[in-house]
């Protein structure tokens, strides 16, 4: 017979005083104290998608406090107490996991919405693409199983609109979304342009993060920017789907004045860059307002 697999350890929010807590956490907060009597301890904040808590290490301090940083994800074991009104963690057992190996959605926010449903949504604006060679690039990009993959992953900012796994994806939808009643009331606009560029304009965001306990950065995505890793992700597919001259110029112009005409002498020069770019701005803009409120602006 087969031994059955172990049981998966419980969530912070699940846990009580009295309770073992054992598994996998992110690790937010990491700080060298000194107590009463004088002897070190590590202060830390564990997090998974249930919520967060603090823990305490007392023992073994300085082997254990070289072992892992703030933003490593670590597998942990000890006891849960309560502490002046507060569950803490007392931790015996504290081992960094490589990155490699962790499911990042165990500890970071997610989407709200349902990535199956935003996948069809996506598929859906791309078949409203009526330019052959447009609906070729979208047929490649669609049909690269490491790029979806990507694209579901990564959010759109780090602190900013959309700043969850799964946030690319969905502003992507709802970009589209918004151009289609664009080109509803405004019938002079070039839809297959507009929609292939609402579909591309953000994908270089799917090499611009690295995922662990947070988000982080790749050095690709802090030198070049993610509009300069769109474009390089589009280009050989372009090639490929025999999109001509004029109609890269077009595309890339969108691309790369989605955050403003400054990368292009300062003016649009385009209707279909303009809208991109207000529409980008608008789906943002409500997003942040919603998520993080209006500010004193």
């Amino acid at each position: 017979m087969s031994t059955p697999p172990p049981p998966a350890p419980a969530s912070l929010a699940a846990l009580g005083p009295g309770d073992r807590i054992a598994g996998a956490f992110a690790c937010i907060r990491k700080d060298r104290s000194q107590g009463r009597s004088g002897g070190a301890y590590l202060a830390l904040d564990l997090r998974d998608r249930t919520g967060t808590m603090p823990a305490r290490i007392f023992k073994d301090v300085d082997r254990l406090d070289a072992a892992f940083q703030r933003g490593d994800v670590v597998q942990v074991a000890g006891t849960v107490d309560r502490y002046r009104e507060e569950l803490v963690a007392e931790l015996t057992v504290v081992k960094r996991l490589d990155p490699a190996e962790i499911d990042p959605t165990q500890f970071l926010p997610t989407a709200y919405r349902d990535l199956d449903e935003l996948d069809g949504f996506l598929e859906g604006l791309a078949g409203e693409v009526g330019d052959d060679t447009f609906g070729g690039l979208l047929r490649e990009l669609l049909g690269d199983e490491a790029l979806r993959r990507r694209w579901r992953l990564a959010p759109c900012t780090i602190g900013g609109h959309h700043s969850y796994l799964g946030g690319l994806l969905e502003h992507t939808v709802a970009v589209g979304a918004l151009a289609q009643e664009a080109c509803v009331h405004h019938p002079g606009l070039n839809r297959d342009l507009l929609l292939t560029a609402c579909i591309v304009h953000d994908l270089g965001r799917t090499r611009e993060f690295t995922y662990a306990a947070e988000i982080g950065r790749t050095e690709q995505g802090e030198m070049l920017g993610h509009i300069e890793l769109g474009l390089r992700i589009i280009a050989e597919p372009a090639r490929r789907a025999g999109v001509d001259e004029t109609r890269w110029m077009h595309l890339a112009h969108c691309v790369l004045t989605h955050h403003g005409a400054e990368r292009a002498g300062g003016r649009f020069r385009s209707a279909e860059a303009a809208t991109l770019h207000r529409l980008n701005a608008l789906d943002a803009t409500i997003k942040d307002a919603l998520e993080h409120g209006l500010g004193n602006g």
